[in-house]
């Protein structure tokens, strides 16, 4: 786990305008989520993970027990039920919505890298980011 405590710098993505378009946002919201690019550090303290994502004033830490779902606060003010899940050193993290369907980020990281895949209920089509360990 030679990724964990290291800070990974986001480096660029494939297909995510077609993902934040697919979320039929208006048009503010969406430019947010497009100009957003954090970095992100997790770390491990006993059985509990934190993922510490931040961007220029932007900071926020997930705190999570592998399979114990969770009520995450977002910025946009939904609360989903999340769920992460561990294999090796791939974390996949479930937001439920309810009715309004669910995403899906797979965490596959490196010494080196992380390579954050992305899903949607509502979406045939998968967007990635990547990013380089600072």
């Amino acid at each position: 786990m030679a990724y964990l405590n290291k800070e990974f710098k986001f480096d660029r993505e494939e297909n995510y305008d077609a993902f934040i378009k697919q979320l039929a946002l208006n048009e503010e919201s969406a430019g947010k989520y497009l100009s957003f690019k954090p970095n992100l550090t997790l770390t491990k303290n006993g059985d509990e993970y934190t993922m510490k994502i931040s961007a220029g004033d932007f900071k926020k830490d997930v705190t999570f027990k592998v399979g114990v779902p969770f009520q995450e606060s977002l910025s946009n003010g939904l609360t989903p039920t999340s769920t992460v899940t561990a294999n090796g050193d791939t974390f996949t993290q479930v937001q439920d919505f309810g009715d309004k369907g669910s995403l899906t980020f797979i965490r596959e990281f490196t010494a080196n890298s992380l390579k954050v895949t992305i899903k949607s209920s509502k979406w045939d089509g998968v967007a990635y980011r990547y990013y380089v360990a600072a």
